[in-house]
């Protein structure tokens, strides 16, 4: 394994420990700034892809890493499981910040740990991908997927540079798309796409209605990973078992088990182990907290934390038990990333001159979908995000009103000022 490999490597590892969750995010990972779209699309980005210092990539992946533990601690107010692909949204919003100019760059960079400026962050998101996508290209009993996409307005004025720029480093070429006069059928073809993509795995990425008349532009990720264990469990071996859950309760899982060789460590607090995928390029890690520990431990889990805990992980022989498992997660990350710190894309004082030369686009909605399987033979899974731009057509603040809550209305003659009617609702179901 080259240097540059081990370097990534490390930080997709520590990109798993994060999640605590299969693998296969790890190929999530993968995605660098555009991953394995298809084997022509990386081969011709590949060609057109500029030297990268060692340097940058490291300041790429640290960004990156960073970013996932601060989306990670974000979701966690959600209850329940979680599963995303960090690096599927940070390539969706990537391709979007190409176009990001004055305060609305800043802020995205700041917020998505975009240390890099634009003219070495993008190329390094394509060595990125190459190097990795590289690394398992090979590897019988792996598969890796990541494809990016550009749906654009028909006539609409983007940039030369903006659009050459996301084909060279993302494989994304402008698609020509009728958001105007037929949304739904836009909708459909993208859904098509990332289904494509997927294997399946991810159907309808968005659904009726979101697509708007007024989007301009939908910038995607899609990813797909399959990988078999170097070591597979027995499934002879899989038994219901006891799971101990956060309130103390207890339910009974399938759960396999393995006596074997495993990258291991434990210390006051957690154990830690890694299980490698044929190849030994891509792995899962897991992070088991003690009883009664978790959220302390997960509250605390930062970038220097976990890379000591990497150091610490070493051959040994264990008997390990884990549950079969099968997420599914969807979500809208707006509120999310305007909490990390960049409002202003979503917003009409978004600056994205940098895609078609004006001061109208904005981000509408960032979408994403996620699965994993984990079985006793490997992992696999999926993920997509999609980057919705809307036009403003008048520069000016604008508000939302939801009626969700009790309100009170009238009814009044608008000459006089005279009330008719009266009233509140309280309970839309009651007569």
């Amino acid at each position: 394994m080259s240097s540059r490999i081990k370097k990534l490597a490390l930080g997709l590892t520590v990109l798993v420990l994060v999640l605590g969750v299969a693998g296969a995010l790890r190929s999530v990972l993968h995605d660098g700034g555009q991953s394995a779209y298809a084997t022509a699309q990386s081969e011709q980005a590949g060609e057109l892809a500029p030297p990268v210092e060692a340097a940058e990539l490291d300041a790429l992946v640290a960004g990156n890493t960073q970013f996932a533990l601060d989306l990670y601690h974000a979701l966690t107010c959600q209850p329940g499981n979680l599963f995303f692909s960090p690096y599927s949204i940070s390539t969706a919003l990537a391709m979007a910040y190409a176009g990001a100019r004055g305060e609305t760059e800043r802020q995205m960079a700041e917020a998505l740990r975009f240390a890099l400026s634009q003219d070495d962050f993008h190329p390094a998101f394509d060595a990125l991908r190459l190097d990795l996508t590289g690394a398992v290209q090979s590897v019988e009993g792996l598969e890796l997927a990541i494809a990016n996409a550009l749906w654009g307005q028909t006539g609409h004025p983007f940039l030369t540079e903006f659009l050459d720029l996301l084909e060279t480093f993302y494989g994304a070429p402008l698609r020509s798309a009728d958001f105007a006069g037929a949304p739904e059928k836009a909708r459909t073809d993208i859904n098509a796409w990332v289904d494509e993509m997927t294997a399946g795995r991810i159907a309808e990425l968005m659904g009726p209605g979101s697509i708007m008349p007024d989007t301009r532009l939908i910038l995607a990720n899609a990813i797909y990973f399959l990988g078999t264990w170097k070591s597979q469990f027995n499934e002879e071996m899989t038994w219901e078992r006891t799971f101990h859950l956060l309130d103390g309760s207890e339910i009974s899982v399938p759960t396999m088990y393995a006596e074997d060789t495993f990258d291991y460590a434990e210390r006051s607090g957690y154990q830690v182990a890694e299980l490698h995928y044929t190849g030994d390029e891509i792995s899962m890690v897991i992070l088991l907290p003690s009883p009664g520990t978790f959220e302390a431990f997960e509250a605390d889990l930062e970038a220097a934390e976990l890379s000591r805990i990497l150091d610490q992980i070493g051959r040994w022989k264990v008997h390990l038990s884990m549950p079969r498992f099968e997420l599914n997660s969807e979500f809208s990350l707006v509120s999310v990333l305007t909490a990390l710190g960049m409002p202003d894309a979503f917003s009409v004082d978004a600056d994205f001159s940098g895609m078609d030369g004006g001061r109208d686009l904005f981000i509408d909605d960032v979408i994403h979908q996620a699965f994993v399987s984990v079985s006793e033979e490997g992992t696999e899974a999926a993920a997509a995000t999609a980057v919705m731009m809307r036009s403003a057509v008048r520069r000016f603040p604008y508000y939302t009103m939801r009626i969700d809550r009790p309100f009170i209305f009238l009814i009044r003659n608008r000459e006089t000022g005279t009330i008719l009617f009266m009233g509140r609702v309280l309970d839309p179901r009651a007569g």
